[in-house]
């Protein structure tokens, strides 16, 4: 049985990767940008450097700065209204996760019109949008590569995702060097998170042989330098194995898909305001052991590539080594309970049946191992706070 593999048009990967923007946008045609960022990412001079280096060439962009972290319905809809009302030819989505997905959002509604609720999963959106060159500042999402969006509905505290090729940005620029001034906290979850898709991918029943080689190279880079960055972020060589780590995963998981992580992740999220990356570390541990009796094999050579666990290792060993170490680098990097983040017992457990139920719907569970029911999740919900 043949895989169909969807991928940028074109990649530019290393350092100083983000300068070849103009040319990068000469070759595809496009010379009307609109940068989708955060005011982070100006305050930072991120924005000013790309405009600068477009300048140079005679090519001028507007700025739009009002993404905002774990978008929602409302938050890109300034986006889609300034995108509609110039008359770009481009998006240049400059950022983490959030930027990235908020301009692939706002690319699509931009162009076609509707509201966000009508491109939501199961629907497959094969229409494209405005052309999205993508540079990433976070070695975690993978959403430069991707043919994922995720969005909040407000209204309902769901978090949508949206699926297809439609969502898949035409370049990615991928400059480890944007890394650089990433706090701790920051490398940390996103590195985390960049580790569970390249996990996830290898794990899910989607997976194939083009996605295994890139989980596993994925993970044989990040699993020796996660530690490293979120310990010293000046380390060069860290860096740019984590950028090039989250690209791969991010590869990885766009044509294998992610499992049950990801799906119990994302109404943490909604519901609770916890980042992406923070709430996929929360359930790593528990939901890797409770999918590993259906692929040990599969996880047990997550734990060789991770570098913590040898091929004379038997899987079982393997498997309790890399749960072992799961839990540990939560604790190394500072990773809260759900309590400990602050939310309240009561409010968690009174909406556990329905972060299940949407859990569930968004599809990636059934990709897991073991397919969950709504009371597995529950369960597992309600042992984050054992």
């Amino acid at each position: 049985m043949s895989t169909q593999v969807i991928l940028p048009r074109i990649m530019q990967v290393g350092e100083n990767a983000s300068l070849e923007i103009a040319r990068v946008l000469v070759s595809l045609g496009c010379n009307r940008p609109l940068i989708i960022t955060d005011k982070v990412m100006v305050q930072l001079g991120y924005a000013r450097r790309i405009q600068v280096s477009l300048g140079a060439h005679n090519i001028h962009a507007h700025v739009f700065d009002d993404t905002v972290p774990e978008p929602t319905v409302k938050s890109i809809q300034a986006g889609v209204e300034k995108a509609r009302a110039g008359n770009f030819d481009c998006i240049i989505a400059l950022g983490g996760g959030s930027p990235i997905d908020s301009a692939k959002a706002i690319a699509i509604l931009a162009k076609h019109g509707g509201v966000m609720q009508d491109y939501r999963f199961p629907r497959m959106v094969i229409e494209q949008g405005l052309p999205v060159i993508a540079i990433p500042t976070t070695a975690g999402t993978g959403s430069e590569v991707t043919r994922f969006t995720i969005i909040t509905d407000e209204i309902t505290d769901e978090k949508m995702l949206c699926v297809g090729i439609g969502f898949m940005p035409v370049a990615a620029l991928v400059d480890y060097k944007l890394t650089m001034s990433l706090p701790p906290r920051t490398t940390a979850d996103t590195g985390i998170d960049a580790l569970t898709h390249a996990i996830e991918a290898y794990v899910s029943k989607k997976a194939n042989a083009y996605s295994d080689s890139q989980a596993i190279a994925a993970i044989k880079l990040l699993g020796p330098n996660l530690r490293k960055a979120y310990r010293d972020g000046s380390d060069t060589q860290a860096r740019e194995a984590m950028m090039l780590g989250s690209t791969l995963a991010g590869v990885a998981f766009s044509n294998a898909s992610v499992a049950l992580v990801h799906g119990m992740s994302r109404p943490i999220g909604a519901f609770f305001h916890v980042p992406h990356g923070l709430s996929n570390a929360m359930l790593l541990p528990s939901v890797t052991a409770y999918s590993i009796p259906a692929a040990p094999a599969r996880y047990a050579e997550c734990a060789r590539a991770m570098g913590i666990a040898s091929e004379q290792d038997s899987n079982e060993f393997a498997n309790q080594k890399l749960l072992i170490e799961l839990r540990a680098l939560n604790e190394e990097l500072a990773v809260p309970t759900p309590e400990q983040f602050g939310i309240k017992r009561a409010d968690f457990f009174k909406v556990c049946r329905t972060m299940a139920e949407q859990a569930l719907a968004s599809g990636s569970p059934s990709n897991n191992p073991i397919e969950p029911s709504i009371s597995d999740m529950m369960e597992i919900y309600q042992g984050l706070w054992v």
